[in-house]
């Protein structure tokens, strides 16, 4: 089962007065994950390198800012992988002291920065989150409220029209029998648009 993490986790190694400064912390997207990266850039100008690795499925990504290819991103993005991490980002900025490292020295400079922030972090497992979708006779709406309550889930949005239109977000594992059971208390009268398709994000 992926984990993912509690809360952002940082680090500092100084390697022939070259300083990384690592970090690792949850993330959704490549997008809230290059946003992170460009606030990174404007709180250290200095550096020449703000290089990162992002595993979130089929949004993953490693760039390695500069560094030779292959020196950075990917490396980075390799110690995530053997954590069985998922929702995941790493990001190492790099204030170069004048010595150059070699590609060696630069693959164990960002994999070490990501290890020792991972040695701190707190990992978490990683739960799935779908959105149902549903119509129902507005008879129904408290039924379905209670139900919803009773397993912990949480009813997103609730709109009125010639029947109750509802989204409930909950765990993808618990969704199956959740639907049964919904489609056996209101006897067949609860309608699903979706299916349990995982939200968009």
């Amino acid at each position: 089962m992926p984990h993912t993490l509690k809360s952002a986790v940082h680090s500092e190694l100084i390697i022939k007065k070259s300083r990384f400064i690592g970090c690792v912390q949850p993330m959704t997207d490549r997008a809230s994950a290059q946003a992170v990266v460009d606030v990174l850039r404007a709180e250290h100008p200095g550096a020449a390198h703000v290089c990162w690795a992002l595993l979130a499925g089929g949004q993953s990504a490693a760039v390695d800012d500069g560094e030779p290819s292959g020196t950075a991103g990917r490396p980075m993005l390799d110690v995530l992988r053997h954590q069985d991490l998922e929702g995941v980002l790493a990001t190492v900025v790099r204030y170069f002291g004048g010595v150059k490292l070699g590609a060696g020295g630069l693959v164990r400079a960002y994999t070490d920065s990501v290890a020792q922030a991972l040695l701190h972090a707190q990992k978490v497992e990683r739960r799935v989150m779908v959105e149902l979708e549903c119509t129902l006779p507005y008879a129904q709406e408290g039924l379905l409220r209670r139900e919803v309550e009773s397993v912990g889930a949480q009813l997103v949005d609730v709109a009125h029209g010639s029947q109750v239109i509802a989204r409930v977000q909950m765990p993808q594992p618990e969704a199956p029998a959740f639907i049964t059971r919904l489609n056996d208390l209101t006897q067949g009268r609860i309608g699903w648009l979706n299916g349990g398709a995982p939200p968009m994000r």
